[in-house]
């Protein structure tokens, strides 16, 4: 089995011109990573944020090959019907290169709440959306009534072509049985191997029970990583930008944070591939975005020797 690796755009590369951006895009797809990853904030924290679909479809025309996976996108936010809209879109410019991570946030619950969505409401909103997306890629005219949404007589035309996958995130056990139940895999994180394992038991579980058998699942992880010559210089970079876009110690997190050489980082996320991950999408803050690049190639070099 081929392991798929992606990265972020480093921080210090997602506000620069078109030009820097392209030619990041570009070291990327040279260096052999398989995708490159999109976040979805609409106001994190102290208000950082971009709009994941709008983000990816921009990173997709800058690089004409280079697959995109947006991890994870807030649905809960949106209108499923605008939502199958926008995949259309994509996957009539840029066909079979978008994943859609799809999660409920929760780390900010502000953010939930500043977009008039009760954050109490969020799994259900996605469950909701989701069914609705489904149908519509499919095609055919959608009717649905709900508690949040309800359509009458609506289409999406043309479809999209292959159909986008819905990847669904997160560690909650109704995550777990969203993901069976509706998504074509599981996105992992904050998770060890063992309960990556059993919770992908989980999933397949929740998708068997739903008479799904026949799925091409696509499970991956997220995970921050530290790259450097030490594990100790390596946390000099990854500890303070997780302190920064979480408001948490890093402490918290150093358990689930490669911090390393590439040979390290890779020993660290075998035993994943083991549990049955396919997909990793990494974050690698380095003192120079090119560092991240070729530390994370030569990472997916490793998990593919």
């Amino acid at each position: 089995m081929t392991v798929n690796v992606g990265m972020f755009i480093p921080r210090e590369v997602t506000g620069a011109s078109s030009p820097v951006l392209r030619g990041a895009l570009a070291k990327m797809e040279r260096e052999g990573l398989d995708h490159v990853c999109a976040v979805d904030h609409v106001s994190f924290h102290s208000g950082w944020g971009q709009d994941g679909l709008m983000e990816a479809m921009a990173l997709a025309m800058l690089n004409e090959s280079l697959p995109v996976y947006v991890g994870v996108y807030l649905l809960a936010l949106r209108q499923p019907v605008t939502v199958a809209r926008q995949l259309a879109q994509f996957a009539l410019r840029a066909p079979g290169r978008l994943t859609l991570g799809i999660g409920v946030g929760g780390e900010d619950r502000r953010e939930v709440a500043m977009c008039g969505v009760d954050p109490r409401t969020r799994g259900r909103r996605t469950d909701e959306c989701m069914e609705v997306i489904r149908a519509l890629m499919g095609g055919d005219r959608v009717s649905y009534r709900g508690r949040f949404f309800g359509i009458e007589d609506a289409k999406i035309s043309p479809a999209p072509v292959p159909a986008v996958p819905l990847v669904v995130g997160g560690r909650d056990p109704r995550v777990l049985e969203r993901a069976g139940r509706l998504g074509d895999g599981w996105l992992g994180i904050w998770s060890t191997p063992e309960k990556f394992a059993e919770r992908l038991a989980a999933v397949h579980a929740a998708a068997a029970a739903a008479g799904r058998t026949d799925v091409e699942w696509e499970h991956g992880m997220q995970i921050w990583c530290g790259l450097g010559s030490t594990p100790e210089r390596a946390r000099q970079h990854v500890a303070p930008a997780m302190e920064d876009m979480y408001r948490t110690p890093f402490e918290r997190f150093a358990r689930y944070t490669p911090c390393g050489t590439p040979a390290e980082v890779a020993a660290y996320l075998k035993p994943y591939v083991s549990a049955g991950c396919g997909t990793f999408n990494l974050t690698a803050p380095t003192e120079h975005w090119e560092e991240s690049v070729e530390g994370l190639a030569e990472v997916r070099r490793l998990l593919n020797g």
